[in-house]
Order: structure tokens, then C-alpha cells, then sequence
């Protein structure tokens, strides 16, 4: 066999051609999301919604509902939950996430142990797999990003607002609760749609890592959005292929993937760009319209 055969071998298979498509848009998802994500300082919400979500997977069966609503319907609850208690302002968002996330999670370890599952296995969930990836995935795949495409461009201005300075927002007219709410929702979804092939463990960093190195790369938002989507994107193909070849889960290429990308951004633009992005949990109060503009 060639070397070019080799190379093109994984393609001849359709389940890694369709993991490899799902890869893609997951990345992407991942990325867009996770910018909104990261500039509000709740890069820790991403883990603790997938381990909420997997919660649902495991119970919803038992009750006699498909997985994805079951588990999205859990994960949406859970988001919403935690946006009450935290906007309560009882108990800070970080405890919020840990008391409804680690709780979700023990009791979805503690159904799978007792009653097991019909759906994806336990080390897929956890870990990412490219195996039985199938057309119904890719539509719900492709049904989240169309949706968190159209609600941020529809909320362009009152996403940008309350990402950077919410207090502004809030005089200027921007409704904070609609628009958190809204953001809680296709967090959910897109977590929800990403767990096949990223894994409960590993979302965040899929959230995480593309933001972190598109704020480094610019200060523009609207250039963050397309660096962080793109890299997203890139990350998920090329860490889905290694993976075939690596033989190890695929959510752990595409963040081993991701990670190369940051840590190569690091090098190339030094501690400037460091520095930038260690203000992405500060909130920082520059102009939003500015930032837009650029």
C-alpha cells in the first residue's frame, strides 16, 4: 500500500466519513459559542453542563424517553437552574455550577452502574468516540449551529453588551435575563449535540481553547467569533483523522490538537498576547462598540 493510499484509507470507511463531518461542525459550534462563553468569565459552566447532561442520559430511558430530548430537556433545566441561583446572588456561579453539575452527574454514574444503558457507552460518553456516529447526529449537529448562528446575529448587539460590560447593558435597555437565558439555551444544545463525539470530559476544552487563542490573536470581537469557529473547526477534523490512527478517543485528539494551536499562538506572539488574554474572566469595561467596529 502507498503512502497516499494509507493516507486516504480512513475515507473508505463511511462511519469515520461521517465522525470526520461531525467533527467539523462540533468544532465549529464549539468555537462560536465558546467565545460568548469565555468574555463572561463562565469558562467553568461548559464541564459543568456536560456532566449535567450526562445525567440525562443515563435517566432518561429509564423513564421512557428518547435519549437526546430526555438528556437535552435535563441539560436545559440544569442551565436554567443554575442561571436562577446564581442570579439570586445568594451564592456566587461557581458554586451554583458545582452544586447542580456534580449532583447530576454522581446520580447519572449511579443509574448507569445499577440499571446500565441503551445508548452510547460509558466510556463514549465520557471520552468521545467516532463509532456509531449516525445521519440523526449530524442533523442535530447542523440543527445547533444553524440556531446558535441565527440567535447570535439576531442578538448581535445585546450578546456584545453583556458580554463586556453588563452593568452598560443593563441601562442601555439590553434585557440580561432574556439574553442569558437564551445563551443558556444553546449552551445546552450545543453541549448536548457535542457529546458523542467530543465526551463529557473533554467539552470544555472545546469551549474553552479556541476562544482563549482567538483573544489572543485579536482584539476585534467579530474577528474573535470567525478565528475561534475556524480553529474550532480545523481542530475537529484534524484531531478526528489522528485519531484513527492514534487509536485513542477522539474528544482527546481534537483537544490535544487545540491545545498544539494555543501553545503555537503562545510562541509566535509571546507574552503580549498572554497578558490579553488573562483578562478574559475580568470582564474588562472597554466599549463594546469599539470593539465591534474594529
Amino acid at each position: 500500500m502507498t503512502l497516499v493510499e494509507t493516507l486516504l484509507d480512513p475515507f473508505a470507511y463511511e462511519f469515520f466519513v461521517k465522525g470526520l463531518v461531525a467533527a467539523v461542525l462540533a468544532g465549529a459550534l464549539c468555537g462560536l459559542i465558546g467565545v460568548f462563553v469565555t468574555l463572561r468569565g463562565m469558562s467553568y459552566i461548559g464541564h459543568g453542563l456536560s456532566h449535567a447532561i450526562f445525567g440525562g442520559y443515563a435517566a432518561a430511558p429509564l423513564v421512557g424517553l428518547p435519549i437526546v430530548l430526555g438528556a437535552g430537556l435535563w441539560g436545559l433545566a440544569s442551565a436554567l437552574a443554575i442561571n436562577a441561583v446564581a442570579r439570586s446572588r445568594r451564592i456566587g456561579a461557581d458554586a451554583a455550577i458545582g452544586v447542580v453539575t456534580t449532583a447530576s452527574f454522581a446520580l447519572g454514574v449511579a443509574l448507569l452502574t445499577r440499571f446500565g444503558t441503551t445508548g452510547p457507552s460509558f466510556d463514549a460518553l465520557l471520552f468521545g468516540s467516532i463509532n456509531g456516529v449516525a445521519s440523526a447526529d449530524l442533523l442535530l449537529l447542523t440543527g445547533a449551529l444553524v440556531f446558535a448562528g441565527v440567535v447570535f446575529t439576531v442578538g448581535y448587539r445585546s450578546f456584545l453588551f453583556s458580554s463586556f460590560d453588563p452593568e452598560v447593558a443593563a441601562v442601555s435597555g439590553v434585557r440580561l435575563g432574556t439574553t442569558e437565558t437564551m445563551l443558556m439555551v444553546v449552551l445546552s444544545l450545543s453541549i448536548l449535540a457535542t457529546l458523542q463525539i467530543i465526551g463529557v470530559t473533554l467539552v470544555a476544552a472545546t469551549l474553552v481553547i479556541p476562544a482563549v487563542v482567538a483573544r489572543m490573536a485579536s482584539d476585534a470581537f467579530s474577528r474573535m467569533l470567525w478565528i475561534s469557529t475556524t480553529l474550532g473547526a480545523a481542530a475537529g477534523a484534524v484531531g478526528m483523522y489522528l485519531s484513527w490512527y492514534l487509536e485513542v478517543p477522539s474528544g482527546t485528539t481534537i483537544v490535544l490538537v487545540n491545545a498544539l494551536a494555543f501553545v503555537v499562538v503562545l510562541v509566535v506572539t509571546g507574552g503580549r498576547a498572554l497578558r490579553r488574554a488573562a483578562g478574559l474572566d475580568d470582564h474588562p469595561a472597554a466599549p463594546a462598540p469599539v470593539l465591534a467596529g474594529r
